[in-house]
């Protein structure tokens, strides 16, 4: 049996149609600005994505581009990671949101194209979103950030990552579950995990002092430390989606540690010495999405791990 790979050199990104700082999603995002209906942020959000997705295809990802929709409006549509997963063995999960002005972002048609037009191979798709029903939520890899290789899923509890969820995902992929809760400088908790860590193929980037509770913070380093080289990073550096990291592979192989430029500014020469030695740093300058929308380039990064059809 092969071991699951950490990263995949395939991604899915969402052109935006409409951009704008939601006031609803603002309510759990503390690093979202103020709704301001006189800003239309679209054009700059466009640019903004067309830039990343060059940069990522440089540095020899294959992304996979799909337009989002005119109609429903879905302002946070550029963020699919928040409602599909897909795994090696063919299977593809939807997920249930918290933001109704999000659940519109699930479109099986992205999916169908995964597998007409891009040719990957699916299996088999999981819809979940009916917890939403009971105020149940899990956002994909914004509530988790997964550790592939040793199947671990890590989680910061939010009103957007409910323990009913993510045992439900644990039990479903054979996952082990750590949770904890995060909160940011100012005592609000952080939205999502992966605003605060990520996980890569021998590294893991944490924001530990965001974790409240000593032994919880302890269980997450121990847990990490097991496999991985840690890099913590502080809470200012998390404010700047120092966190919001994704190792992910050229097709030569080569491992690619993606951030925004907000976030590589943000890191010292020996956090970023000691993240080099794992992966080529990669940066994307989303400023104005982040500003926006309280959500950096791993947010944007949906990971195919679908296998190729025969």
């Amino acid at each position: 049996m092969l071991k699951a790979a950490q990263s995949t050199d395939c991604v899915l990104m969402v052109r935006p149609a409409c951009f704008f700082s939601n006031p609803e999603t603002a309510r759990t995002n503390e690093f979202q600005a103020p709704f301001d209906a006189n800003i239309d942020g679209l054009e700059m959000a466009r640019q903004e994505f067309d830039q990343a997705v060059a940069t990522l295809r440089d540095a020899g990802v294959e992304v996979v581009v799909v337009e989002d929709k005119e109609e429903p409006q879905t302002p946070d549509a550029i963020f699919p990671n928040n409602w599909l997963t897909t795994h090696s063995d063919g299977t593809c999960v939807m997920y249930p949101m918290q933001p109704q002005s999000r659940r519109g972002e699930r479109r099986l048609d992205v999916i169908h194209e995964l597998r007409d037009v891009h040719g990957k191979r699916v299996s088999h798709i999981v819809d979940w979103s009916g917890y939403e029903s009971a105020e149940l939520y899990l956002e994909g890899t914004g509530s988790l950030v997964l550790d592939r290789v040793n199947l671990v899923a890590y989680a910061c509890l939010s009103a957007r990552t409910h323990p009913v969820v993510l045992e439900q995902f644990c039990h479903h992929f054979n996952y082990s579950l750590v949770s904890f809760d995060s909160v940011t400088a100012s005592g609000t908790a952080i939205y999502h995990t992966n605003v605060m860590m990520c996980v890569g193929t021998g590294y893991a980037v944490v924001c530990l002092k965001s974790v409240i509770n000593s032994e919880q913070r302890e269980q997450l380093r121990v847990t990490l430390a097991a496999h991985h080289e840690v890099v913590e990073i502080s809470l200012e550096q998390v404010r700047c989606f120092a966190g919001n990291m994704l190792e992910i592979r050229s097709k030569d192989g080569s491992a690619l540690l993606v951030m925004s430029t907000s976030a590589y500014g943000a890191l010292s020469d020996a956090q970023r010495n000691a993240l080099s030695a794992h992966a080529r740093l990669v940066h994307c300058d989303v400023n104005s999405i982040e500003a926006a929308s309280g959500g950096s380039i791993r947010c944007m990064l949906a990971e195919i791990f679908l296998n190729e059809q025969q």
